[in-house]
């Protein structure tokens, strides 16, 4: 008999999972997918065109508050949980929960998960979200390509429009992002690379894309999201995982970035120019509990600041990237620490002046604290976020997301753009890795 089965997750890892181990499986049966973590995910259908011939209306995505009454409703066999950057003890907690309703609990690991390429790879990975893999994944591209060779990116999976036109999707120019209708957080991952005049793919079906950018490319990067695994391997393969001694322990006490520490043949610690020394040599001791054999990079992330001098003295508004501050929960970012660098009077709390979308987002995460997320997985979220940054009664807004906020929402404040890039300290650096490699 078929086993009977609900995939959790977050419009990501759980479509990969399914489409490389479920998708024409007559074992067994997915009956539902739950969705949490981004807005607007849990009321869709996973579609028949994606789904393949076994499941010809498609499958149904609920809230994962559901879970429960699902597992019992559908008679439930097994729960795949597909989703990253959770404590070990929060999934433990759901993994108690579909025990006790009777279904059997799953974590998938590499073999089953990984799509086989036939180009050199570079996985870049992280061990949770903010880290700097971005900046990082930059840094890699720019060495492979002073090396003369053709690098096309593969960006972890955001789709959250429509999932049949998302199925491949490839960016080289600016126009790709409103060609694709990008939401803000596609649009932070995708825009830099075109940028550095780089090719990045995305979407859902992950064999088929790779399948296209192998066309293309002399290697391959896996631009990881959260702190997912990532998707693919080669029999050439270098995985480079990013830590931030900012967060000291989370290195070892996260699912699934602890795999990715077990998995690195290179760990970077970023930040060490703004951590406490103390932190740095914790992670670098978990480091080493846990792959002694990887090569550890040491690096800061400078911060530069185009208007630096709205901000001394100010009432500043700090906006930073929505999931860092959300499922990511740092409690600061570059924002804040460019405003204390130069000097700010006061950070302004704008949870007074939350509205729609904005609001719930400070509901759902209270953690966040005085820093307003850049939320933008809709067109409502945009504007929600735009009326919030104008009716905040401050001096200045500092924008710290990975791109500039000014070209996609009107802001009558005065504002300025923080940027960062990797530096490695010392050897060996991404270049020396890779040169090995």
């Amino acid at each position: 008999m078929k086993r009977r089965v609900i995939i959790m997750g977050a419009a990501g890892r759980d479509f990969h999972n399914f489409n490389v181990f479920f998708r024409g499986n007559e074992d067994y049966e997915v009956v539902a997918f739950t969705a949490t973590q981004i807005p607007g995910i849990d009321d869709k259908k996973y579609p028949a065109e994606l789904a393949g011939s076994l499941y010809p209306n498609g499958i149904e995505i609920h809230p994962e508050a559901e879970l429960k009454d699902l597992i019992q409703k559908h008679n439930v066999d097994l729960v795949v949980f597909a989703y990253s950057d959770q404590p070990h003890e929060v999934v433990m907690h759901k993994a108690s929960l579909v025990n006790a309703t009777g279904a059997d609990f799953m974590l998938m690991g590499a073999r089953n998960t990984m799509v086989k390429t036939s180009k050199p790879l570079v996985t870049v990975c992280a061990v949770r979200t903010g880290c700097g893999k971005s900046q990082t994944t930059r840094a890699v591209i720019k060495a492979l390509k002073a090396k003369g060779l053709k690098v096309v990116s593969i960006r972890h999976p955001m789709p959250y429009g429509d999932l049949v036109k998302q199925k491949v999707q490839r960016f080289a120019e600016l126009k790709d992002l409103e060609l694709h209708n990008c939401t803000i957080e596609e649009m932070e991952e995708y825009e830099p690379h075109i940028m550095m005049n780089s090719v990045i793919y995305a979407g859902v079906d992950y064999e088929a894309i790779v399948r296209e950018a192998e066309k293309e490319a002399d290697v391959i990067i896996w631009d990881g999201g959260n702190n997912d695994i990532p998707f693919y391997c080669s029999d050439k393969q270098l995985n480079i995982v990013v830590t931030d001694p900012h967060r000291p322990g989370d290195e070892v006490s996260y699912y699934p970035g602890e795999t990715n520490l077990h998995l690195a043949d290179v760990v970077v610690i970023n930040k060490i120019d703004s951590a406490d020394l103390d932190d740095i040599n914790e992670v670098r001791a978990n480091i080493r509990e846990i792959n002694p054999r990887a090569q550890i990079i040491d690096a800061a992330s400078p911060l530069t600041v185009d208007k630096p001098e709205i901000i001394t003295g100010k009432r500043v508004l700090v906006v930073e990237d929505g999931p860092t501050l959300t499922h990511g929960e740092m409690t600061y970012g570059a924002g804040v620490i460019a405003a204390e660098k130069y000097g700010c009077a006061e950070l302004v709390d704008p949870r007074e002046w939350a509205v729609g979308e904005i609001e719930e987002t400070f509901e759902k995460y209270p953690d966040i604290g005085i820093l307003l997320p850049a939320m933008g997985y809709s067109d409502q979220q945009i504007k929600d976020l735009e009326k919030t940054i104008n009716s905040t009664e401050c001096d200045a807004v500092v924008i710290a997301t990975p791109i500039d906020l000014r070209r996609l929402v009107k802001i009558k404040h005065p504002a300025c753009q923080v940027s960062y890039d990797l530096q490695e300290i010392g050897k060996p650096s991404i270049a020396d890795v890779l040169k090995n490699y």
